[in-house]
């Protein structure tokens, strides 16, 4: 009887503590996103977070720019001294924000090669606005587009990074996710090749990072959405060539 009531009494505690654990998990992400939220009617672009990278000194090197949401934030500079890097990327920004921050951020810059990653941001909106799926594809499609166009004019190499593979989806995102959103970054992928051109290339990402099971390798892999540094490290071997190859 006394062994009941202690497996009985170790149990509650167990729950006690597990619950207790759980609600601050909730109460922390709450807050982030609140503070998230706040932070974007404030500041749309992120233009105040952007002024805290200065943009590079000038310099006889190429300028490449790394352009996006937090994936390109969080690409490092690849192990050259042939380059001058510059990051503009900005976390949990979509195509429209992205977009919206060219003409404010680029053109003075002048970058000879302009390396593009976004697009997750937009497509995994849509299990939670399925009605919208359409729209959201055809959007990011068409803002790609528009920053493709814009940096081609102005004689700058772009390198369209296709939007990275996803990792495992962890369950408490299982309930607000969709097949959808890798059939949807399936599709803007092939799309991206429709800009190929002389000026314009792409780096196919999924080749580098994805398993046999199209999910990003758990080596490659920080959380669902992000890579590790060993994932950025395997993309940097494949772009380290390539922005090689166009200084000749």
């Amino acid at each position: 009887m006394k062994s009941v009531k202690r497996t009985t009494l170790l149990a509650l505690i167990v729950f006690f503590l597990a619950s207790l654990a759980l609600n601050l998990y909730l109460y922390t992400l709450s807050q982030n996103y609140y503070l998230q939220l706040n932070g974007l009617r404030l500041d749309p672009l992120g233009l105040v977070y952007s002024a805290r990278n200065p943009p590079p000194a000038e310099t006889e090197r190429p300028l490449a720019v790394f352009f996006g949401d937090s994936r390109a934030f969080q690409w490092p500079d690849p192990a050259t001294e042939a380059f001058t890097f510059h990051n503009l990327g900005l976390g949990s920004q979509t195509t429209e924000q992205i977009a919206l921050r060219y003409d404010l951020q680029i053109p003075a810059l002048q970058p000879d090669i302009l390396i593009v990653q976004m697009g997750i941001n937009d497509l995994k909106t849509i299990p939670l606005y399925p009605d919208l799926k359409a729209r959201i594809i055809q959007r990011c499609k068409e803002n790609l587009t528009e920053i493709v166009n814009k940096a081609t004019s102005a004689g700058t190499t772009v390198i369209l990074t296709t939007i990275f593979p996803l990792g495992e989806i962890p369950l408490e995102r299982r309930f607000v996710w969709s097949d959808d959103v890798a059939l949807a970054i399936d599709e803007v992928n092939q799309f991206l090749y429709t800009l190929e051109a002389s000026n314009v290339i792409v780096l196919d990402t999924s080749s580098i990072l994805a398993g046999e099971n199209g999910l990003v390798q758990k080596p490659f892999s920080f959380d669902f959405l992000h890579l590790n540094t060993a994932g950025y490290e395997a993309l940097n071997t494949a772009l380290l060539p390539l922005l090689t190859s166009l200084q000749d």
